[in-house]
């Protein structure tokens, strides 16, 4: 287990995910306060858009407008130059849970996962689809059958989809085509068994890995949060865990950026609990180097 020195960024938030390096700053959404941020590395933060039904996966359109997933109404909604928000889209007809995290790829397409059930009222697992968002605002079921579709990455050559899926106990893969659909899902990391119930505290307990948020480097590997093991791991394709760094609290997403595309952000709260969360601000980034920089979407 790794031992690299970690520092507080950024602290006195509820719970942050999203986490993205843009035009020198880490953006992030703070679900409870339902604000998007953008902070600078001297922990300057910056309120970017206020969503009320709570703000998660971030991204950008090809002529820089942000996109923002709200995710209690199931939208995508897009941030205009004048600081205004419009829907993009309305996946309340293809998202069976709160809507969660995404990539945009270089053509403006979002591809977007979502709970699937009532997370946070203890409901039976059921697994859920990923829907792609074109630029005009249509929206298509891309892939079905993912526990819990979360972080997301494009590969260099904006020919692989990558989706870490939280109670599956793996990270899927898929080849993406030039018109945005996806081939068949296969095993990118495979973790452990898959769930064989629907009860959310036995699959949680058999879990091994719980991929949230990620980041890509250029060697190929994904730095995974995992949201039950207060870690982030490196992870190699094909499942090899290549480095843990333990935290000592809860990490529930990840970035690279910073000057050399080599600092690692990592979003830290005590738990993923709501009541908790929405009762405290215990959230807080969490910077530290590593050696390979960053690659690929986001």
């Amino acid at each position: 287990m790794a031992q690299r020195k970690l520092s507080v960024l950024t602290s006195g938030h509820t719970f942050l995910e999203g986490l993205r390096w843009h035009e020198g700053r880490l953006w992030l959404s703070d679900f409870y306060t339902h604000r998007v941020l953008a902070v600078s590395l001297d922990g300057a933060v910056e309120p970017i858009a206020e969503v009320p039904q709570q703000p998660s996966g971030l991204g950008w359109l090809p002529d820089g407008r942000l996109l923002i997933v709200s995710m209690r109404d199931r939208k995508l909604l897009r941030r205009e130059t004048d600081g205004s928000l419009a829907v993009h889209a309305d996946l309340s007809a293809v998202a069976t849970g709160h809507g969660n995290d995404m990539v945009v790829d270089r053509q403006g397409r979002a591809y977007v996962g979502n709970f699937g059930f009532d997370l946070m009222a203890g409901a039976p697992m059921q697994t859920a689809s990923l829907a792609r968002v074109d630029p005009d605002g249509s929206v298509t079921v891309v892939a079905e059958g993912l526990f819990f579709p979360n972080g997301s990455a494009i590969t260099p050559d904006g020919k692989t989809l990558v989706v870490g899926e939280t109670l599956g106990n793996r990270i899927s893969a898929f080849d993406l085509s030039e018109d945005g659909s996806l081939g068949p899902r296969r095993d990118w990391a495979l973790f452990g068994s898959q769930p064989a119930g629907t009860d959310l505290a036995q699959i949680m307990g058999n879990a091994r890995v719980a991929p949230d948020g990620c980041a890509q480097d250029a060697e190929g590997a994904l730095w995974v949060a995992d949201a039950i093991g207060n870690r982030v791991l490196r992870v190699m394709p094909g499942g090899r865990i290549d480095e843990e760094i333990a935290c000592g609290t809860g990490i529930y997403a990840a970035a690279l950026g910073g000057p050399r595309g080599t600092t690692l952000f990592l979003a830290a709260a005590p738990s993923f609990d709501e009541a908790e969360r929405r009762a405290s601000r215990l959230g807080h980034i969490l910077t530290t180097e590593v050696e390979v920089p960053h690659a690929g979407l986001p």
